[in-house]
């Protein structure tokens, strides 16, 4: 015990030496390995040799596997945009463009700009190849501040909202059959989305392969579904019933025609293909990311794009305009008229759809926080690995729990539609990201290389829309803005402050090692290479980690005890 409380604190010492966004970011997880190789026997996880065979690194020590391939890659683009939004309400474009033609030339544009920014984001996903997203890329362009209220609105609302909102309608679909004649009762809803989320949570804590095997299935399961739609509308047009795709009848306006109705069409859109990023959030565990990212990018959002307007296509050729706002679960009303005894197929569906978003969503916001802990800015523990596993236990239970407490609270609605503003707010921070990057850093290697036309265009699309949001609905749009400023204090007294009590650093080393025991993790190994360019010029302070030992700590633990 006592070798093991000298190790730990003098990787502590040295992470102090080696700040995070420096010349090499990674080698902190290096030590932490080589401290483990060292240490294996005193460790409850086992020996090297039994570690080194699910490693994946190739050179000794645990790392996060590359196990992500094309198929799985699409899988997360595709599963994660497509949740239940499609099956069950997408009227909200609908409703305020004010036709059916211009309803689906919106889906189309916003398809086509979701793209775009995907493309920008293929760019930065091979230029900066670390894991987290838009969180590592602006915490590299703009400093440990701005990314770091990246990561805290995420780790506070975004991600624990969603996935309770997620599991929650998976378990409204699955109990509805149950009481036809009524509602499910709050607490069974919220009971089946507890179990859930702790079902998959377990999954991905055992695997990844598992983990990317219930995504591909899922999502494979919410396409087939979707295909039969949009074989059902090309039945229903062969039959006539056309109508409202006929050019006089679907721009025919069924209510008056305004600006401001028809941008928030545009940002509805935008919202449903939400989830377009996510793969950037694993590149690490992508196998040859620098042709899998930009490929899955290339053939996931043009292939979400069709669903989405051909659905809607299909929509329009059983329900007119009326009966599609009326109507509480779209594709549920769809399957009643043209699938007769079959419609059943449609709640099932949009069940497993919602089932595999919480995979999705669990998997990918494990990894931002991951990042986050790795960079300094979330506690040390949840940057470690299972020792055989290969996966991040101690971020996907930090997930887990936060999506848990988000359960059994009555305001996350609420707190959803105040930080979906800044959620969308970061996506333009980071496309702005890439310009600069391009001015400040014109020579470092980038292996996709696009025209600065489509950020431009982004950008201009993304300042319309955050205009208005902000003309629209200045009071929503300001509480989203000030939760995210409570992470500004967080900032400094977590990330900046450096000299902390010495009670402080004792409690969450010992933490941190009862962690590490409980979980059975260690820091991985990282590739060689990734990080090794210096993308920012952040004070030492803003690199370092959470915490720090004090000097004198320091100099006590410079000398082994017995």
């Amino acid at each position: 015990m006592k070798t093991l409380t000298f190790i730990k604190k003098k990787r502590l010492r040295e992470e102090r030496e080696v700040p995070f966004g420096g010349g090499n970011p990674m080698r902190k997880m290096e030590k932490g390995a080589r401290h483990r190789n060292n240490t294996e026997k005193n460790h409850p996880g086992g020996s090297e040799s039994e570690a080194s065979p699910e490693s994946g690194s190739g050179g000794g020590g645990v790392a996060l596997k590359k196990e992500i391939g094309l198929v799985s890659a699409c899988g997360i683009i595709v599963g994660n945009i497509i949740g239940s939004g499609i099956f069950v309400s997408p009227k909200g474009v609908l409703e305020n463009a004010g036709s059916v033609g211009l309803a689906l030339i919106v889906w189309i544009v916003t398809g086509l700009i979701t793209a775009v920014g995907a493309l920008c984001y293929a760019e930065l996903g091979v230029t900066i190849p670390k894991s987290g997203g838009d969180y590592s890329y602006v915490k590299d362009i703009f400093g440990g501040l701005a990314g770091f209220l990246r990561l805290w609105i995420a780790v506070l609302v975004i991600y624990p909202t969603n996935q309770a909102v997620i599991a929650l309608t998976f378990s409204n679909y699955v109990l509805q059959p149950l009481f036809p004649t009524c509602f499910p009762p709050e607490s069974g809803l919220r009971l089946l989305a507890a179990i859930c989320l702790l079902l998959l949570t377990w999954v991905n804590c055992a695997s990844v392969r598992w983990a990317t095997r219930v995504q591909d299935i899922f999502t494979a399961g919410k396409l087939l579904a979707l295909a039969l739609i949009i074989i059902m509308g090309i039945v229903q047009i062969c039959k006539g019933e056309y109508f409202w795709l006929e050019p006089k009848n679907a721009f025919e306006n069924f209510q008056e025609p305004d600006i401001g109705l028809i941008a928030l069409a545009f940002l509805q859109g935008s919202f449903a293909y939400g989830g377009w990023n996510f793969l950037n959030y694993v590149t690490e565990e992508l196998v040859d990311p620098y042709k899998n990212l930009p490929r899955a990018i290339f053939i996931s959002i043009p292939l979400v794009t069709f669903v989405y307007v051909f659905a809607n296509v299909a929509y329009v050729t059983a329900m007119s305009p009326q009966e599609l706002l009326a109507s509480n679960a779209v594709a549920v009303t769809f399957g009643e008229k043209l699938l007769g005894v079959m419609a059943w197929i449609m709640p099932i569906s949009v069940a497993l759809s919602t089932f595999g978003g919480v995979n999705g969503s669990l998997f990918t916001s494990s990894r931002l926080f991951f990042a986050g802990a790795r960079e300094g800015h979330l506690p040390s523990m949840l940057a470690m690995i299972h020792v055989k596993r290969c996966t991040p236990i101690p971020a996907l239970l930090f997930t887990c729990i936060s999506t848990l407490l988000m359960l059994v609270t009555s305001d996350m609605y609420t707190l959803i539609n105040y930080v979906g503003f800044i959620n969308y707010l970061f996506y333009g921070v980071t496309i702005a990201g890439q310009i600069v990057l391009r001015w400040k850093k014109p020579d470092i290697p980038r292996p996709i290389k696009i025209n600065l036309l489509f950020p431009i265009i982004y950008l201009l699309f993304w300042a319309f829309l955050l205009i208005f949001s902000l003309w629209s609905e200045p009071v929503v749009c300001g509480i989203g803005l000030a939760i995210m400023l409570t992470g500004v204090p967080v900032y400094f007294l977590g990330v900046y402050w450096q000299h902390k009590p010495k009670c402080f650093n004792n409690f969450i080393e010992s933490l941190t090692l009862v962690s590490q025991k409980m979980c059975v993790v260690v820091y991985p190994k990282m590739e060689a290479g990734l990080g090794k360019e210096e993308i920012n010029g952040d004070t030492e302070e803003q690199r370092r980690p959470i915490y720090q030992p004090t000097a004198s700590k320091d100099k006590d633990s410079e000398q082994p005890q017995p």
